[in-house]
Protein backbone atom coordinates (compact mmCIF):
# COMPACT_ATOMS: atom_id res chain seq x y z
CA UNK A 1 0.00 0.00 0.00
CA UNK A 2 1.26 3.37 -0.81
CA UNK A 3 2.39 5.70 2.04
CA UNK A 4 -0.46 8.37 3.44
CA UNK A 5 1.65 11.82 3.69
CA UNK A 6 -0.10 14.47 5.50
CA UNK A 7 1.10 17.92 5.28
CA UNK A 8 1.06 19.20 9.17
CA UNK A 9 1.51 23.90 9.14
CA UNK A 10 3.32 24.90 11.54
CA UNK A 11 4.04 28.10 13.24
CA UNK A 12 3.39 31.31 10.98
CA UNK A 13 4.27 29.36 7.64
CA UNK A 14 6.30 26.47 8.11
CA UNK A 15 5.35 22.88 6.88
CA UNK A 16 5.87 19.18 8.57
CA UNK A 17 5.02 16.11 6.83
CA UNK A 18 3.76 13.04 8.78
CA UNK A 19 4.35 9.78 6.50
CA UNK A 20 2.16 6.70 7.75
CA UNK A 21 2.39 3.19 6.41
CA UNK A 22 -1.19 1.40 6.96
CA UNK A 23 0.25 -1.76 6.97
CA UNK A 24 2.63 -1.61 9.64
CA UNK A 25 0.88 1.23 11.69
CA UNK A 26 4.50 2.68 12.14
CA UNK A 27 4.84 6.37 11.25
CA UNK A 28 7.45 9.07 10.38
CA UNK A 29 8.10 12.94 10.58
CA UNK A 30 9.75 15.38 8.09
CA UNK A 31 10.90 18.32 10.25
CA UNK A 32 9.81 19.40 13.95
CA UNK A 33 9.12 22.80 13.68
CA UNK A 34 6.59 22.97 16.46
CA UNK A 35 5.25 20.13 19.08
CA UNK A 36 1.73 21.14 19.28
CA UNK A 37 0.18 20.59 15.42
CA UNK A 38 1.98 17.38 15.35
CA UNK A 39 0.99 15.77 18.50
CA UNK A 40 -2.87 17.17 17.48
CA UNK A 41 -2.36 15.43 14.05
CA UNK A 42 -0.73 12.43 15.62
CA UNK A 43 -3.61 12.08 17.95
CA UNK A 44 -6.57 12.67 16.14
CA UNK A 45 -5.26 10.04 13.65
CA UNK A 46 -4.40 7.37 16.56
CA UNK A 47 -1.08 7.32 15.25
CA UNK A 48 2.17 6.86 17.19
CA UNK A 49 5.45 8.55 16.34
CA UNK A 50 8.30 6.29 15.22
CA UNK A 51 10.85 8.21 13.27
CA UNK A 52 12.35 11.67 12.90
CA UNK A 53 13.82 12.73 9.49
CA UNK A 54 15.45 16.16 10.25
CA UNK A 55 16.55 18.13 7.03
CA UNK A 56 18.69 21.20 8.77
CA UNK A 57 19.23 22.69 11.48
CA UNK A 58 17.17 25.60 11.76
CA UNK A 59 15.66 26.17 14.84
CA UNK A 60 12.47 26.40 12.83
CA UNK A 61 12.64 22.69 11.45
CA UNK A 62 13.81 21.09 14.71
CA UNK A 63 12.37 23.16 17.87
CA UNK A 64 9.10 20.85 18.26
CA UNK A 65 11.91 17.76 18.76
CA UNK A 66 12.33 17.19 22.11
CA UNK A 67 8.69 17.47 23.21
CA UNK A 68 7.92 15.04 20.48
CA UNK A 69 10.64 12.45 21.37
CA UNK A 70 10.26 12.87 25.42
CA UNK A 71 6.63 11.78 24.49
CA UNK A 72 6.84 8.93 21.56
CA UNK A 73 10.74 8.14 22.07
CA UNK A 74 10.91 8.30 17.53
CA UNK A 75 14.13 7.34 16.60
CA UNK A 76 15.63 10.69 14.58
CA UNK A 77 17.86 10.77 11.72
CA UNK A 78 19.96 13.90 10.11
CA UNK A 79 22.55 15.05 8.07
CA UNK A 80 26.05 13.35 9.44
CA UNK A 81 27.73 16.55 8.41
CA UNK A 82 25.41 18.59 10.56
CA UNK A 83 25.38 16.20 13.63
CA UNK A 84 27.26 18.53 15.41
CA UNK A 85 24.90 21.17 15.59
CA UNK A 86 21.50 18.84 15.58
CA UNK A 87 19.51 17.06 17.80
CA UNK A 88 20.94 13.79 18.85
CA UNK A 89 20.83 11.76 15.84
CA UNK A 90 20.05 7.94 16.14
CA UNK A 91 21.39 7.77 12.61
CA UNK A 92 23.68 10.08 10.60
CA UNK A 93 23.30 10.01 7.01
CA UNK A 94 24.87 11.17 3.93
CA UNK A 95 24.59 11.28 0.14
CA UNK A 96 24.78 7.50 -0.81
CA UNK A 97 23.56 6.18 2.52
CA UNK A 98 21.82 3.41 2.14
CA UNK A 99 18.72 4.01 4.12
CA UNK A 100 14.73 2.58 4.37
CA UNK A 101 11.47 3.90 6.08
CA UNK A 102 8.40 2.61 6.44
CA UNK A 103 9.31 -0.47 4.18
CA UNK A 104 10.44 1.82 1.51
CA UNK A 105 14.42 2.93 0.18
CA UNK A 106 15.42 6.52 1.14
CA UNK A 107 17.67 8.19 -1.00
CA UNK A 108 19.47 11.10 0.42
CA UNK A 109 20.34 13.85 -1.19
CA UNK A 110 23.00 16.21 0.24
CA UNK A 111 21.78 20.16 -1.18
CA UNK A 112 23.98 22.66 0.43
CA UNK A 113 23.27 25.92 -0.21
CA UNK A 114 20.50 27.23 2.19
CA UNK A 115 22.49 25.84 4.54
CA UNK A 116 25.99 23.99 3.81
CA UNK A 117 24.68 20.59 5.87
CA UNK A 118 21.05 20.71 4.32
CA UNK A 119 19.59 17.27 3.06
CA UNK A 120 16.47 16.40 0.85
CA UNK A 121 14.51 13.03 1.31
CA UNK A 122 13.77 11.22 -2.10
CA UNK A 123 11.06 8.23 -1.38
CA UNK A 124 10.99 6.48 -5.56
CA UNK A 125 8.03 4.34 -4.88
CA UNK A 126 6.17 6.63 -2.86
CA UNK A 127 7.34 9.60 -5.82
CA UNK A 128 7.85 12.24 -2.68
CA UNK A 129 10.90 14.50 -2.34
CA UNK A 130 11.22 16.28 0.75
CA UNK A 131 13.15 19.01 0.14
CA UNK A 132 12.54 21.43 2.99
CA UNK A 133 14.26 25.07 2.46
CA UNK A 134 16.23 24.10 -0.87
CA UNK A 135 14.05 23.86 -3.64
CA UNK A 136 10.90 25.21 -2.52
CA UNK A 137 7.22 25.87 -4.14
CA UNK A 138 8.51 28.91 -7.19
CA UNK A 139 11.67 29.27 -5.10
CA UNK A 140 14.55 28.28 -3.25
CA UNK A 141 16.03 29.37 0.02
CA UNK A 142 17.66 32.29 0.98
CA UNK A 143 21.73 31.70 1.03
CA UNK A 144 22.64 31.50 4.47
CA UNK A 145 25.90 29.80 4.66
CA UNK A 146 26.40 27.99 1.14
CA UNK A 147 27.40 29.42 -2.38
CA UNK A 148 25.28 30.25 -5.18
CA UNK A 149 27.41 27.61 -7.07
CA UNK A 150 26.45 24.89 -4.52
CA UNK A 151 22.59 25.49 -4.27
CA UNK A 152 22.78 25.66 -8.07
CA UNK A 153 24.56 22.40 -7.99
CA UNK A 154 21.82 21.40 -5.66
CA UNK A 155 18.98 22.11 -7.61
CA UNK A 156 20.11 20.48 -10.50
CA UNK A 157 20.27 17.36 -8.49
CA UNK A 158 16.60 17.44 -7.42
CA UNK A 159 15.73 18.61 -11.50
CA UNK A 160 17.33 15.50 -12.70
CA UNK A 161 14.84 13.73 -10.83
CA UNK A 162 11.41 12.29 -12.49
CA UNK A 163 9.20 14.77 -13.62
CA UNK A 164 6.28 13.32 -11.86
CA UNK A 165 7.86 13.29 -8.37
CA UNK A 166 5.78 15.12 -5.52
CA UNK A 167 8.00 18.10 -3.57
CA UNK A 168 7.12 18.74 -0.45
CA UNK A 169 9.07 22.30 0.43
CA UNK A 170 9.15 23.37 4.38
CA UNK A 171 6.92 26.91 3.66
CA UNK A 172 4.16 28.73 2.31
CA UNK A 173 5.63 31.26 0.40
CA UNK A 174 5.00 30.32 -2.39
CA UNK A 175 2.26 33.76 -3.35
CA UNK A 176 5.23 35.90 -2.62
CA UNK A 177 7.40 33.77 -5.00
CA UNK A 178 5.24 33.45 -7.71
CA UNK A 179 4.94 37.30 -7.79
CA UNK A 180 8.58 37.41 -8.25
CA UNK A 181 8.75 34.74 -10.68
CA UNK A 182 6.30 36.66 -12.43
CA UNK A 183 9.32 39.54 -12.51
CA UNK A 184 11.86 37.66 -14.37
CA UNK A 185 9.24 35.63 -17.12
CA UNK A 186 6.16 37.52 -17.40
CA UNK A 187 5.16 36.43 -20.86
CA UNK A 188 5.39 32.50 -19.27
CA UNK A 189 1.77 31.62 -19.78
CA UNK A 190 2.44 28.49 -17.41
CA UNK A 191 3.65 30.69 -14.61
CA UNK A 192 0.60 33.27 -15.67
CA UNK A 193 -2.16 30.29 -14.42
CA UNK A 194 0.10 28.75 -11.22
CA UNK A 195 0.23 32.23 -10.13
CA UNK A 196 -3.97 32.55 -10.73
CA UNK A 197 -4.41 29.08 -9.19
CA UNK A 198 -2.31 30.25 -5.99
CA UNK A 199 -3.87 33.32 -5.30
CA UNK A 200 -7.72 31.04 -5.61
CA UNK A 201 -6.11 28.52 -3.08
CA UNK A 202 -4.54 31.25 -0.59
CA UNK A 203 -8.03 33.61 -0.33
CA UNK A 204 -9.65 29.91 1.04
CA UNK A 205 -6.88 29.03 2.87
CA UNK A 206 -5.80 26.41 1.19
CA UNK A 207 -1.82 24.89 0.86
CA UNK A 208 -0.12 25.42 -1.77
CA UNK A 209 2.86 22.95 -0.95
CA UNK A 210 3.13 20.22 -2.01
CA UNK A 211 3.76 20.89 -5.73
CA UNK A 212 4.90 18.33 -8.84
CA UNK A 213 8.10 18.61 -9.89
CA UNK A 214 7.21 19.16 -13.63
CA UNK A 215 5.03 22.61 -12.53
CA UNK A 216 8.44 23.54 -10.98
CA UNK A 217 10.53 22.69 -13.84
CA UNK A 218 7.77 24.64 -15.78
CA UNK A 219 7.77 27.91 -13.87
CA UNK A 220 10.28 28.09 -11.19
CA UNK A 221 12.52 30.20 -11.92
CA UNK A 222 15.79 29.39 -9.91
CA UNK A 223 15.24 25.92 -11.94
CA UNK A 224 14.84 27.48 -15.02
CA UNK A 225 18.19 29.42 -14.82
CA UNK A 226 19.47 27.46 -18.04
CA UNK A 227 16.86 27.96 -20.14
CA UNK A 228 16.93 29.97 -22.87
CA UNK A 229 13.43 31.34 -22.62
CA UNK A 230 14.37 32.97 -19.21
CA UNK A 231 17.82 34.31 -20.47
CA UNK A 232 16.14 35.83 -22.88
CA UNK A 233 13.98 37.42 -20.48
CA UNK A 234 15.76 38.83 -18.89
CA UNK A 235 18.62 39.57 -21.56
CA UNK A 236 21.10 37.85 -20.18
CA UNK A 237 21.33 35.48 -23.55
CA UNK A 238 23.96 33.07 -24.02
CA UNK A 239 25.59 33.97 -20.38
CA UNK A 240 26.54 30.75 -17.94
CA UNK A 241 23.27 29.29 -16.44
CA UNK A 242 25.31 29.21 -12.67
CA UNK A 243 25.96 33.37 -13.62
CA UNK A 244 21.85 33.67 -14.65
CA UNK A 245 20.80 31.47 -11.11
CA UNK A 246 23.14 33.62 -9.14
CA UNK A 247 21.52 36.81 -10.54
CA UNK A 248 17.64 35.69 -9.72
CA UNK A 249 18.55 34.92 -6.21
CA UNK A 250 20.25 38.26 -6.17
CA UNK A 251 17.61 40.02 -7.40
CA UNK A 252 14.99 37.63 -4.88
CA UNK A 253 17.44 38.60 -2.23
CA UNK A 254 16.32 42.87 -2.46
CA UNK A 255 12.55 42.19 -3.60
Amino acid sequence: MPLEIITVPCLSDNYAFLLHAADSGLTALVDAPEAAPIRAELDKRGWQLDFVLLTHHHWDHIDGLEELRQIYQPSVVGAEADAHRLPPLDLAVKEGTAYSLLGEDVQVIEVPGHTIGHVAFHLPKSKALFTADSLMALGCGRLFEGSAAQMWQSLGKLAALPSETVVYSGHEYTQSNGAFALTIEPDNPALQARVADIAKARATGKATVPSLLSLELATNPFLRAGQDKLKQAIGMEGIDSELIFTEIRKRKDAF
